[in-house]
């Protein structure tokens, strides 16, 4: 009966934890043989066979029969008279076999066998969940959220395994409570204290190259092709996309009609403004396409210290920087080279460069001034006031006076 109890109850453990038959049924023989080894000195000649499936195991031990007064070793060999109580018609040199019960052993060489069966288990469980998620990094999970706390959020998979999506790998504008289901991508596996422990990210450019995949025939198929990728998180992203098909339009398949295929990724990502472009290996094409909406007039390269001047009409300035400075932030990332944006000026156009104004303005307030795209006065003049408080860190007195030493050039 305490072979049953002891085979159920790690039978039981084995199809919860789904760890594999023959890893089980070698774990078991493993503890098994550790005990003999406690027990009679050596395992060498006992066979231990293990059914898991009817759940029970039989431990048979095999002695040479000798003369009593030849006997030395009981873990290998057997004294002729006992041998003959087993059956009469053995003789000395022959092999017995019989049958050894783990009940004989103790009830304490059973608990520690238990323990050490648990503790083996464990360990292997905790071996099999490191190796299944080190494969799976970068592959989108799908989990539900468990526990909500500060600083992380503890999600379970569909196995029961534990998993953590920490504060700062979530959306901003992320809001999980318990039950809720939640998709993210396995960031890193790390073992620590000899424990899995599994990193998940929302804000990781490849969680949305992900769910392009997902979304996306096309680029499953690998018809179109994802060259980079750049976002701040539950803000804006800009996708490079290309195709080697030309008879497929690699934006227009990501878009869909109305945008019906890229609404999903959108709405995963918390209304995260999401660009695609077409990729092109001409740096200037890709420029001015990375800096859309804004029309640009005409760039000037920098191959050498991998910088583009861009010029663009007043009008388009503020397009082409963008909201907090995200879209030109992000067009820079995506093209590899730093933007600077001027405002193109008409040839009979009468007007100073700020570097000019220089007794008059320190310097500092000057490079804060070309950060917002006016690097002359009438730059800074066809800005409205509330522009300049808005998109420089400046005091509205500083601005009011900037101005008027501005305005007093050309009157």
């Amino acid at each position: 009966m305490e072979n049953i109890n002891l085979i159920d109850t790690f039978s039981e453990f084995k199809e919860l934890k789904n760890i594999d038959r023959v890893t089980m049924m070698s774990v078991l023989e493993d503890v098994f043989r550790s005990v003999l080894v406690r027990q009679f000195g050596t395992d060498e000649n006992f066979d231990v066979i293990i059914n898991i499936d009817k759940g029970d195991f039989e431990i048979w031990r095999n002695r040479v029969v000798v003369e009593d007064d030849e006997f030395e070793d009981p873990a290998t060999q057997i004294r002729l008279t006992d041998a003959k109580k087993i059956d009469s018609d053995y003789e000395v040199g022959e092999d017995v076999t019989d049958e050894v019960k783990l009940i004989d052993f103790g009830r304490r060489a059973i608990l520690n066998l238990r323990q050490n069966l648990a503790s083996k288990i464990l360990e292997l469980e905790k071996d099999n969940i490191y190796s299944k998620y080190k494969g799976k990094i970068g592959d989108i999970i799908t989990g539900e959220v468990y526990q909500v706390w500060k600083k992380e959020i503890l999600v379970l998979d569909d196995e029961g395994n534990e998993l953590l999506l920490p504060k700062s790998e979530q959306i901003p504008s992320d809001y999980f409570r318990k039950g809720d289901s939640l998709r993210a991508i396995v960031y890193k596996v790390e073992l620590r204290n000899n424990t899995p422990l599994i990193i998940l990210s929302r804000t990781s450019p490849v969680f949305l190259e992900r769910l392009f995949e997902l979304e996306i025939p096309e680029i499953f198929d690998g018809l179109i092709t994802i060259k980079k990728i750049v976002r701040i998180p539950g803000e804006r992203a800009k996708v490079a996309v290309e195709s080697y098909d030309e008879r497929i339009d690699p934006v227009g398949a990501c878009v869909g009609m109305k945008g019906s295929r890229i609404h999903g990724i959108v709405r995963e990502l918390r209304n995260e403004n999401i660009d695609v472009i077409n990729y092109s290996p001409n740096v200037q094409l890709f420029i001015k396409r990375a800096l859309n909406p804004a029309k640009i007039t005409s760039i000037r390269i920098h191959e050498a210290d991998k910088k583009a001047d861009v010029y663009l009409k007043p009008q388009e300035v503020s397009l082409a920087i963008g909201k907090g400075g995200l879209n030109i932030k992000l067009a820079s990332q995506l093209t590899g080279y730093e933007i600077d944006v001027y405002r193109e000026v008409a040839e009979d156009d009468e007007d100073v460069n700020l570097e000019e104004f220089a007794d008059e303005i320190e310097s500092w307030i000057i490079d804060e001034l070309k950060a917002v795209g006016c690097d002359t006065a009438k730059n800074v003049l066809n800005m409205s006031r509330e522009d300049l408080i808005k998109r420089t860190d400046l005091e509205e007195e500083t601005i009011d006076e900037v101005r008027r030493i501005l305005r007093s050039e050309f009157e």
